[in-house]
């Protein structure tokens, strides 16, 4: 136990035999339960696993019968703990990338009550940047940027970092069911916790990579990750702030997105005009000056509501 709470660890693992077992090996001894979920590993994952169980009781193994993404290893966990009332319960992936001294940092914003969910931000230190491979640096920045917009948690950054802690009440409020199973489960989680109204914060970690290469696709990751956030953003304007309770801040991005068009319209009649007649027509450029700047000030309008009504569920650790 931690502070006279409950903590599981979730450990989803696909194809992790070289680092397992060193993740398991170094899990702190406040920690109850290690929950291991083999997300159907074509390796000796399990077996790894199983052996560890013999030596180390906390140690639990749920397999799956068909390979349900990383989402959907960390839900099966989730459930699990929240099934067994866990207090507080985290996330260490299984490739031993995340260093368990950084653990207490996460919990204790939980254990006090202090937020719903603590998240690891390994951008907040300047060794990220010589730590973390470049180009998933930049891709990460630019998902996190993303995040912030679809979420309505402005002030989080390092969306992709998936070491966390969620208490128990999150568990039992958000859908489970519904998370997003593959590399975008965070973003899933982040919005959704946001529809809930439950607070978060960003606690610094320390980057790890291990000697593995990562089979993610960072520029495909990027694209399907970018459309997603995009779906998100809508489903939360439209839980959050017309279902539940409505605030004007949602005709304010629909009057600004609608101007951006128009101005978007108009820009390409420019074009064509000039370069059909060689000269730029006033009026026209006019209208698309009109409606660029007046489309660009209600969006950061609306984006200035939004962390406004947020702010509450903001947090520092």
């Amino acid at each position: 136990m931690y502070e006279g709470k409950t903590v599981a660890i979730v450990v989803p693992a696909h194809n992790e035999e070289k680092l397992i077992g060193k993740t398991i090996d170094t899990m702190p001894d406040y920690v109850d339960y290690i929950v291991v979920v083999d997300d159907y590993s074509t390796d000796d994952t399990a077996a790894v696993v199983r052996e560890k169980a013999t030596q180390d009781e906390r140690v639990i193994l749920i397999q799956h019968e068909v390979n349900k993404g990383v989402g959907g290893a960390i839900g099966t966990g989730y459930k699990w703990a929240r099934d067994n009332d866990i207090d507080a319960t985290g996330v260490m992936a299984g490739d031993n990338q995340m260093h368990p001294d950084d653990l207490p940092d996460l919990l204790d914003p939980i254990v006090k009550n202090q937020v719903d969910y603590s998240k690891g931000n390994r951008l907040i230190t300047g060794d990220a940047w010589n730590n973390i491979p470049r180009v998933r640096y930049l891709g990460n920045a630019a998902l996190s940027f993303l995040t912030k917009i679809a979420s309505g948690y402005w002030h989080v950054a390092d969306s992709q970092c998936g070491y966390t802690v969620i208490n128990l009440k999150a568990l039992k409020l958000i859908p489970l069911d519904d998370m997003y199973a593959r590399y975008g489960m965070p973003n899933d989680l982040l919005v959704t916790l946001n529809i809930y109204n439950l607070r978060v914060c960003d606690v610094s970690v320390r980057p790890i990579y291990a000697d593995e290469v990562s089979e993610l696709n960072i520029r495909k990751a990027i694209f399907t990750i970018g459309w997603l956030m995009i779906q998100l953003f809508f489903k939360r304007m439209i839980q959050k702030y017309i279902i539940r309770d409505f605030h004007p801040l949602v005709l304010f991005y629909a009057m600004g997105a609608g101007l951006l068009f128009i101005a978007l319209l108009f820009f390409i009649r420019l074009l064509w005009i000039t370069f059909a007649i060689g000269d730029i027509p006033d009026i026209n450029f006019l209208a698309f000056l009109f409606c660029a700047i007046s489309g660009s000030q209600l969006i950061l309008f609306a984006m200035f509501f939004d962390m406004q009504y947020n702010e509450d569920l903001k947090r520092s650790a």
